[in-house]
């Protein structure tokens, strides 16, 4: 059966056939660096990790793109209020972003493009527009006509009425269309600008991504990602440029969306986590209370198209689960022969006890095989991690009672290679967590808030002292423009 993929763009299940046979081109929206990334943005980064390990795991190739989006009002808001260039907020960003996806088990991508790197490829884009009509020039802003566009709207599946009544739309009397948007910004007093043929300026927000997408990928895309709130306007923009430009090309064959995470204690309006709501949980508090394994298994034990509420109590009860697998996986000193022989072989003869561990080795082969396969099933089914987690489940516990009936370590092995194996595809470890220092998360954050406030007092050498006594239990301090941040270090 072919890997079938659900796509907003057609709202049913395709079967996945690439642009190019045995290749997946993707790109994947990656986030603002105006602020840390929450786990609503862990939520996206893992599931499109679990999609690329999956690919590769089929025998794919796969390019990944990630994006950085680093101009933007809020990020030139940031370094106006901080007194820093946007380069400097976005390297701050940047190197938490990477620290924590990395702690987060999250395989890098092969590229990420900052949008402030594809400057003239937005130009080009923008001045194809405009000699195609598709886009018009006002006191140096350049505009994308929505209505000139073939099915705009048939991302979000509503009209360009129903969008627009829906809409938060600023007021701009020179635009032809309420609707229409900035693909180049005239530049104000303190912003960032970049010169272009409308004068000083800079690029609007959709039209970043379709210019990286050009330089990193070429005109057409397998797979385009995102979470489930940039369906409109982002990418329905997206495509109306991109497609408009390059000749009504496909951009993306398939469009991928995760649903959304919220707190489940939100009593605001809002559906999900928010940095400018300010509803967040950053992923940096969330690893000092979880290991990266509880985090990933909680996320993919729901679908990627379901809406899903944190709460930290459902996250601490993945490591039961979590402690089956481990288990399963654990190599147990080998035995003598007498000790592994099963109860009910106990008083056979030698040929008997090697034919009853044959037997049983066949049959936890059988079902490391039976495992492959339902997980191979499950994720074809448009990525159905839950299905696929149940049966590693399964497979871990005709494992662990194999060896509760004393099997033999070469009996265990091919099938826990098959466990790890599996596992890996999501993206589990199934590596010991690091409990103490996970109990200590709280003590270590108490400290590091005392140690604030002895700074603020002056009491520099007490301050200093918290410090090094942690880096000597192997805490490293890290003071930046947003706060103290730490890791462990050995």
């Amino acid at each position: 059966m072919p890997l079938k993929i659900y796509s907003t763009l057609t709202r049913q299940k395709e079967d996945f056939i690439p642009n190019k046979p045995g290749y997946v081109a993707l790109y994947v929206c990656g986030p603002n660096l105006y602020d840390p990334c929450h786990v609503g943005h862990a939520f996206s980064y893992i599931v499109f990790d679990m999609v690329k390990r999956y690919f590769k795991f089929r025998g794919y190739a796969v390019r990944h793109v990630q994006n950085f989006t680093d101009i933007e009002d809020r990020i030139i808001a940031k370094a106006q209020k901080e007194n820093k260039t946007i380069q400097e907020i976005a390297q701050v960003y940047i190197a938490r972003f990477l620290d924590e996806t990395d702690a987060l088990n999250i395989e890098r991508a092969d590229a990420y493009p900052r949008a402030t790197g594809v400057i003239p490829t937005i130009i080009e884009i923008a001045q194809g527009l405009l000699a195609q009509g598709f886009a018009y020039q006002v006191e140096g802003d350049v505009y994308f006509r929505v209505r000139q566009a073939d099915g705009y709207g048939k991302l979000a599946h509503r009209s360009l009425d129903q969008m627009e009544a829906g809409a938060r739309i600023q007021v701009d009397e020179r635009k032809d269309d309420p609707m229409d948007f900035a693909l180049w910004k005239a530049s104000k007093p303190g912003e960032p600008a970049w010169d272009s043929p409308w004068g000083k300026g800079r690029p609007g927000w959709h039209i970043e991504c379709s210019a990286m997408n050009l330089v990193e990928h070429g005109d057409q895309i397998d797979i385009h990602g995102g979470g489930h709130d940039v369906i409109f306007p982002h990418h329905e923009n997206e495509i109306a440029q991109s497609e408009s430009y390059t000749g009504k090309k496909p951009f993306a064959k398939y469009w991928m969306h995760n649903a959304l995470l919220r707190l489940a204690s939100d009593t605001s309006d809002e559906d999900k986590m928010s940095r400018h709501v300010g509803n967040t949980l950053w992923i940096k508090d969330v690893l000092a209370r979880h290991t990266p394994d509880e985090i990933r298994l909680y996320l993919l034990s729901t679908h990627y198209r379901t809406p899903l509420a944190w709460t930290d109590a459902d996250v601490d009860a993945m490591a039961r689960g979590l402690e089956r697998l481990r288990a399963a996986v654990v190599s147990a000193p080998e035995k003598a022969t007498a000790d592994r022989r099963p109860p009910t072989a106990a008083n056979l003869g030698l040929n008997d006890v090697d034919r009853s561990e044959r037997h049983a080795e066949n049959a936890l082969a059988q079902v490391a095989q039976q495992t492959r396969e339902k997980f191979i099933a499950a994720m074809d089914d448009d990525f159905g991690t839950p299905q696929a987690i149940a049966a590693l489940y399964d497979l871990a516990r005709e494992i662990n009672r194999a060896r509760n009936e004393n099997a033999a370590a070469e009996a265990l092995a091919p099938a826990q290679a098959t466990l790890r194996e599996l596992a890996g595809v999501l993206g589990l470890t199934l590596e010991e967590p690091q409990s103490k220092m996970m109990q200590a998360a709280p003590f270590i954050e108490l400290l590091i808030a005392i140690r604030k406030e002895l700074r603020a007092a002056k009491q520099f050498a007490l301050a200093d002292k918290v410090r090094d006594e942690l880096a000597k239990l192997g805490v490293a301090l890290e003071d930046g423009p947003q706060g103290t941040t730490w890791k462990i270090v050995n």
